[in-house]
């Protein structure tokens, strides 16, 4: 079992930036691609960013690329989300996501794939 904990939502003005942190519980943290999504409201969930185990691998959702970085630090067990030039279309409720997976390399962009997730924290854009 892994437990999540999102952090690091807020209120920011267009342009502005924000980091999320994801904080995971148990020691199978270093065998688990982690991912990003997001959803608005009115909006299904889509997919923001992925990082493998290893943290050498990562891909991002077109809308965020060159904009946010996704990151991890395997011995704190936590993964972030740095985003800056943070749009209104940015504004949603942020989850970060889990999967045990044996392959360190390997990343993953649908939600489907992912055996845990966190509560969410929700970011508001301003313009």
């Amino acid at each position: 079992q892994v437990q999540l904990v999102e952090s690091g939502g807020g209120l920011v003005q267009a342009g502005g930036s924000l980091r999320l942190s994801c904080a995971a519980s148990g020691s199978t943290f270093r065998n688990c691609a982690m991912g990003w999504f997001r959803q608005a409201p009115g909006k299904e969930r889509e997919f923001v960013a992925t990082i493998s185990c290893s943290g050498r691998t990562t891909y991002y959702a077109d809308s965020v690329k060159g904009r946010f970085t996704i990151s991890r630090d395997n011995a704190k067990n936590t993964v972030y989300l740095q985003m800056n030039s943070l749009k209104s279309e940015d504004t949603a409720d942020y989850y970060c996501a889990a999967k045990g997976t044996l392959y360190v390399s390997n990343i993953y962009t649908n939600a489907g794939d992912y055996d845990y997730w966190g509560q969410g924290t929700q970011v508001t854009v301003s313009s």
